[in-house]
C-alpha cells in the first residue's frame, strides 16, 4: 500500500536547538515509519537572507548530521540538499507565472523582512512562498509539517496547486498542514522573552551543538523569582518554561518532586537549575556527539545525499513530466 507522502524542509541557517527537536525532529523520527518522507534541507531559500555563500556548505553538513543524529534514518526518509533537485527550480519558474505580485506583497513575513532588511528585498524574498509551494508539490505532498509562521505560506501553496488544476489540468493534491495527534512542546527562551531561536539570543537558547559547560552556565542563568507566596500557585510563563524543560529531559520522580516543592511554596529554584543542568547534559550530549561525527564524514554524507537526491528526482521528474505535458510544453 502506498505511504501518503509528506514534505519538509529546514533552512541551513543558525544551529538547530531544543525548541527544534521537540518541536519537530521528534515527531520527524516518529513520521518516518508511517509516511513516505521527504526531508530538505533548503539551501536556495536560505539565499534570500544570506546571500554569503562562503560558510553555506559546512552549514548544510551540519544541519544534515545533526538531522541525522536526532534519529532520522537516510534509509528511510530521502533526505536531501534542495539545490539537488534541479525539478523543483523548473516548477519554480511555472508556478510564478500563477502567482500575482499583490499577494505575495502582502504576506506578513514578507513584509516582516523587508522592515528588517530594507536594503535586501529581492524578486527571491518576494517569491519565497512560490519556491516554497514548489517544495511541496513536486512531490505531489499531502502533509507538511508547519510552524504558525508558514501556515500562509502553505494555503498559498494550494492556491497555487488549484490556479494550475483550473487552467491545465487536475494534477495536484491540496496539501495540509500535518495534525499531529499530540501537541507540541512550546519551549520558551531561558530568559523569558519569547521561544528560542536557532539565530538570536544565544544566552536563552539550549543549542543541540552547545558544550556541557555552556549547557550549565545557560540554565543556571534561567529567569526566575523570589518563589511563590501561597500554596498550589499558578506559575508564571517563565517558570512554567522550566518545568516543561524538566518534564521532556527529567524523570517523573524528579518532576513530582519539584511540582510539590513550588505547590508547598518550598521551591529552591538553584536547586531545580542543577537537577535540570545535570538531566539536559544527559539529554544533548549524545546527539551533540553522534553529529560531530557525521558531520566530520564526507564519504558517509555523500552518500546519503545522493541515495536522498535520487529518490526526490525520481519522483520530482515524475511530476514534472506530468506537469509539461499538461502545460504542452517540450512534448
Amino acid at each position: 500500500m502506498n505511504k501518503e507522502i509528506v514534505v519538509s524542509g529546514i533552512r541551513p541557517t543558525g544551529v538547530l536547538h531544543l525548541g527544534n527537536y521537540f518541536g519537530a525532529m521528534k515527531n520527524y523520527v516518529k513520521m518516518q515509519d508511517e509516511y513516505d518522507c521527504y526531508f530538505f534541507v533548503a539551501d536556495w531559500h536560505s539565499l534570500t537572507t544570506h546571500p554569503d555563500t562562503k560558510a553555506l556548505k559546512g552549514s548544510i553538513k551540519r544541519v544534515l548530521a545533526e538531522n541525522i543524529a536526532c534519529g532520522l534514518d537516510p534509509e528511510k526518509v530521502a533526505l536531501y540538499v534542495q539545490s539537488d533537485v534541479p525539478e523543483i527550480a523548473e516548477l519554480y519558474l511555472y508556478l510564478n507565472m500563477l502567482a500575482y505580485k499583490g499577494e505575495l506583497e502582502k504576506v506578513p513575513t514578507f513584509k516582516d523582512k523587508v522592515r528588517l532588511s530594507p536594503d535586501n528585498v529581492n524578486a527571491g524574498l518576494l517569491t519565497y512562498p512560490v519556491l516554497m509551494a514548489s517544495d511541496i508539490l513536486i512531490h505531489r505532498a499531502k502533509y507538511v509539517p508547519v510552524g504558525k509562521d508558514q501556515e500562509q505560506h502553505l494555503e498559498m501553496a494550494r492556491n497555487f496547486a488549484e490556479r494550475f488544476n483550473h487552467r491545465y489540468t487536475e494534477l495536484f493534491p491540496a496539501p495540509y498542514a500535518f495534525n499531529f495527534k499530540t501537541a507540541l512542546s512550546k519551549i520558551l527562551s531561558l530568559d523569558g522573552n519569547g521561544k528560542m531561536s536557532k539565530s538570536e539570543n544565544a544566552m536563552g537558547t539550549l543549542y543541540l551543538n552547545d558544550s556541557d559547560d555552556a549547557i550549565i552556565k545557560k540554565i543556571k542563568k534561567a529567569k526566575t523569582d523570589a518563589g511563590p507566596e501561597t500554596p498550589n500557585s499558578e506559575k508564571p510563563e517563565y517558570i512554567e518554561n522550566l518545568f516543561t524543560l524538566m518534564n521532556l529531559v527529567s524523570s517523573k520522580e524528579v518532576v513530582d518532586k519539584f511540582e510539590n516543592d513550588f505547590n508547598t511554596c518550598n521551591i529552591r529554584y538553584g536547586d531545580l537549575k542543577g537537577q535540570l543542568a545535570e538531566d539536559m547534559v544527559k539529554f544533548i550530549a549524545p546527539i551533540r556527539e553522534k553529529a560531530a561525527v557525521i558531520e566530520n564524514d564526507e564519504v558517509y554524507l555523500s552518500k546519503i545525499t545522493k541515495l536522498g537526491a535520487d529518490k526526490a528526482r525520481a519522483r520530482a521528474s515524475e511530476t514534472l513530466q506530468m506537469v509539461r505535458k499538461a502545460m504542452h510544453m517540450f512534448n
